[in-house]
């Protein structure tokens, strides 16, 4: 993407009530002004909060919130042009359960409280393969105990990723600390029990793995 593009998509971001872009600072001070307000403040309503951490372009937080209009969705990327598409279709069709935040998945307890969120989905992220980016991964101890400090005690986590490794990895680490997996499958559009939600949305990336045949997994998990 050119640079134009980008500016053009910040500045359009900028004036998207469904998006908010804090500074490093605002939330690792504890001051972002949406932390344990978001039913009442933004969404104006008691209906759960799922996030979507390393959203992308936001087609799986809209896609959600466009599924099920009675639950709220908040995406959450560092990267705001890529976010923008999902934001600027959720305004375009007057949605409003779904929002973005600008900011790091390592920082998300800025964003919210403890216990403010009912559901986290965590799809294709970046299996971060070499041993030294163990700390990079989505699943590992650390951000595992980061989630289950912000769900509230029956929250389940989402991992939806085309990397076998990320899904052995992640599985492996469920079952060494203990935690409750509620469903795991290593091809689920061959599995005739998968979940809607999981096969009825598709990110644009998704359709072209599963073109050329390669397998999705998914797990959904308790953090105990």
């Amino acid at each position: 993407m050119g640079s134009k593009n980008k500016l053009k998509r910040f500045k359009e971001n900028e004036t998207f009530q469904n998006v908010f872009q804090p500074t490093r600072e605002e939330v690792v001070s504890g001051v972002f002004p949406l932390k344990g307000k978001w039913n009442s403040d933004f969404f104006k309503n008691d209906n759960p909060i799922i996030i979507e951490l390393g959203c992308g372009k936001g087609e799986y937080s809209v896609g959600l919130a466009e599924k099920y209009p009675d639950k709220n969705f908040v995406g959450i990327d560092i990267k705001g042009a890529r976010f923008w598409r999902g934001a600027k279709t959720a305004v375009e069709e007057g949605m409003h359960n779904v929002a973005f935040v600008r900011t790091q998945i390592e920082l998300i307890e800025g964003i919210f409280a403890s216990q403010e969120v009912s559901e986290i989905w965590i799809t294709f992220p970046d299996p971060q393969i070499k041993y030294k980016r163990t700390k990079h991964r989505m699943t590992n101890s650390e951000f595992l105990k980061l989630y289950k400090r912000i769900l509230k005690p029956d929250g389940v986590v989402n991992l939806k990723t085309d990397s076998e490794f990320m899904h052995g990895y992640t599985l492996g680490l469920l079952h060494g600390e203990g935690h409750e997996v509620l469903y795991a499958n290593h091809n689920v559009y061959k599995n005739e029990g998968a979940p809607e939600e999981v096969i009825g949305i598709q990110t644009f990336y998704e359709k072209q793995y599963l073109e050329i045949n390669k397998a999705i997994t998914y797990i959904r998990f308790k953090i105990k």
